[in-house]
């Protein structure tokens, strides 16, 4: 599974490149703490595949990493190869970019 750090998913951002970026904790996560991403939670990926890009490199999060590559696995087996998993997900992002953001 490729990867992607919350150093190099910033630097994404702030050069405007084009990807796509799914959110899929719930939606209360969501609303707790965002970087903006789109929220497709992990129970309803399967049922949303037609939101997820596939011309283009989509980066999915969590709050830790382990949901956003359980959703990563699902969709490779729907035959998506453009995906990145969040390392450390929100919290990391937490911890390396953005002290202020909530986590809990």
């Amino acid at each position: 599974m490729k990867e992607i750090s919350v150093q190099e998913l910033k630097e994404k951002l702030n050069a405007g490149e084009d990807f796509q970026l799914i959110d899929v904790r719930e939606d209360f996560e969501y609303e707790t703490s965002n970087i903006g991403g789109l929220s497709i939670p992990l129970g309803g990926i399967l049922i949303e595949t037609d939101k997820v890009e596939k011309n283009k490199p989509v980066v999915v999060m969590c709050r830790s990493g382990k949901r956003s590559a359980a959703a990563i696995m699902q969709l490779e087996q729907q035959g998506f190869t453009n995906l990145f998993n969040l390392k450390g997900g929100i919290l990391a992002w937490q911890a390396e970019i953005d002290p202020t953001i909530n986590v809990y």
